[in-house]
């Protein structure tokens, strides 16, 4: 009679089926939860420190004021401009050391005419040259574009 089971001994045994489980694993969930609160609560108070700074106390230096510009217009021909008024050579050698002198040098600005030619243009750029002006621009090369 041992052999034969009872039906209780039916019940009691452990039926394992092969389905797979719906229930998800929070164990790596919460240590990665776990990291990141620690992580959180070390960095929190360096974040909270104060930066000292020094910042000027009083007036602001005062603004640079723009710097005086002289304009060079060089005329078909060998006329010459001094800011619209017209100057020889000589003058104009004259008035540009005059101007390197000067504890704050003007901006040279030459603007040569389309019909000017270039031995006017050179000789302005070597007067402006050998006079130690340095900061010089050539205004007006709009026009020398085709259209």
């Amino acid at each position: 009679m041992s052999a034969m089971r009872t039906p209780a001994s039916r019940r009691q045994r452990r039926v394992v089926r092969d389905e797979p489980v719906a229930d998800i694993n929070t164990t790596p969930l919460i240590d990665v939860m776990l990291v990141l609160l620690v992580m959180i609560i070390i960095t929190i108070p360096v974040q909270l420190h104060a930066v000292n700074l020094h910042l000027p106390t009083g007036n602001p230096p005062p603004a640079p004021r723009p710097p005086e510009v002289v304009q060079i217009d060089i005329a078909p021909g060998p006329a010459l401009a001094w800011n619209g008024t017209p100057v020889t050579q000589a003058d104009l050698r004259a008035r540009l050391a005059a101007a390197a002198a000067r504890p704050d040098p003007p901006e040279i600005h030459v603007r040569p005419d389309q019909a000017a030619k270039y031995d006017a243009f050179a000789a302005v750029m070597v007067a402006v040259d050998q006079a130690g002006l340095a900061k010089v621009g050539v205004a007006g090369s709009e026009q020398f574009i085709p259209q």
